[in-house]
């Protein structure tokens, strides 16, 4: 199943499958380490929905939710 990683609720976890950002933006996750076949889990999110806390090759990594809007994952089921 397809999912963005904003839609994500803590504890999910799945596989990045597409990023669609451009720009700065996509360069910025890239560098973070989010790019396409790696594993993120949702640790939590703030009250407000944003920021989102994952866990990404190993470490916490905190992300704007335009930021996650643009990263498409495959939940597994």
């Amino acid at each position: 199943m397809q999912k963005l990683l904003s839609a994500f609720k803590p504890g999910e976890e799945g596989i990045v499958t597409k990023i669609s950002a451009e720009g700065k933006i996509k360069r910025r996750l890239f560098d973070m380490g989010v790019t396409p076949h790696v594993r993120i889990r949702m640790r939590k999110a703030a009250p407000l929905g944003d920021p989102i806390e994952v866990t990404i090759r190993g470490y916490e990594l905190t992300l704007r939710k335009n930021e996650a809007e643009t990263v498409m994952m495959e939940v597994e089921a």
